[in-house]
């Protein structure tokens, strides 16, 4: 299957900065939706890629959008709902409008991106939303459509929402009270995940497949938060929180303007985010260690001593 032409929605995002700059590089013509231009504006810069105004929501603009596209991929998700029923819109709703949409312009090529933990029986709403999208999605694999779907776990990276977060908060306060502290995850980074979606576009191998990312190294959340502490050269206590005070913490973030955490988060990290098969040896890549990469866009420390903690967290 050649794969010249690829709409990617939410090509603007923290993995689709890199995804279409990777798809750049390889000749590919992206075309990527948008609503908010400044969230996307960066990628023109790339001459080969398109950015259209749209609302993605709307069948018809998904119609016209896949007109002519050899491959569509879906990297659209959210952690937080702003209103009851933005998970279902956003992880169930619109893989079922992706999938009628593909099969209405003839599209043949469909990746999707779900997530470890997601599972239609699963504790949180994000993990049930996750998974019942994905199973729409899985369910469209056949002759007319090749589906691939790829399950990582919390991805880490330049502009990340994950570990910049904890860099955020470990900086206003001295003692951080830390809900979860013993949830595990094993973590990816963003540019492995990036490259997988590129390299499985036009991989048949990969045709009606799921596949798990993670990082080479499962950490709690508790060691996460101090490694940050580490890195950013903060000399903090940790306090971890039984699981009925992480449960009210959450409880009383998730009333806040602006989402930190939400019972929802604090629910879906009882479920541990770490792959059950080994990276997949099909993409050809070996997973970037966190330590590696991290402080490269973490460190707020001179370059001595910046240089000494590289060296240490490498042995």
């Amino acid at each position: 299957m050649k794969i010249n032409k690829v709409c990617v929605l939410g090509g603007g995002g923290f993995v689709g900065r890199h995804l279409v700059s990777r798809l750049h590089e390889r000749g590919c013509s992206v075309t990527v939706p948008y609503r908010n231009y400044d969230r996307t504006k960066h990628l023109t810069v790339l001459p080969t890629v398109s950015l259209v105004e749209a609302d993605i929501h709307e069948p018809d603009t998904l119609q016209q959008l896949f007109e002519g596209m050899d491959a569509v991929i879906n990297l659209v998700g959210i952690l937080h709902e702003s209103k009851r029923g933005d998970f279902e819109r956003a992880h169930v709703d619109l893989p079922r409008k992706v999938v009628e949409a593909c099969r209405a312009t003839g599209v043949k090529r469909l990746l999707h991106m779900s997530a470890i933990g997601a599972d239609a029986s699963g504790l949180s709403h994000y993990q049930r939303s996750k998974g019942e999208g994905e199973t729409i999605v899985r369910a469209a694999q056949g002759e007319h459509l090749a589906v691939t779907v790829l399950r990582p776990s919390v991805i880490f990276g330049p502009h990340d929402h994950f570990l910049n977060l904890f860099a955020r908060l470990l900086k206003w306060t001295p003692v951080f009270p830390l809900g979860s502290p013993n949830a595990k995850m094993q973590p990816v980074y963003v540019g492995d995940v990036a490259q997988v979606f590129a390299a499985a576009l036009n991989n048949s191998a990969t045709f009606g497949q799921a596949y798990e990312l993670c990082g080479p190294k499962v950490y709690t959340l508790q060691e996460l938060v101090e490694f940050v502490a580490r890195v950013k050269g903060l000399e903090r206590k940790i306090v971890p929180l039984s699981d009925a005070m992480s449960s009210l913490q959450a409880t009383l973030l998730g009333l806040m303007p602006v989402k930190v955490l939400t019972r929802d988060n604090y629910l879906s990290l009882k479920t541990d985010a770490v792959c059950a098969f080994p990276w997949p040896e099909l993409f050809g890549i070996r997973p970037a260690a966190l330590e590696a990469e991290a402080p490269l866009y973490l460190a707020d420390i001179a370059p001595p001593r910046f240089k000494r903690f590289i060296d240490e967290t490498r042995r």
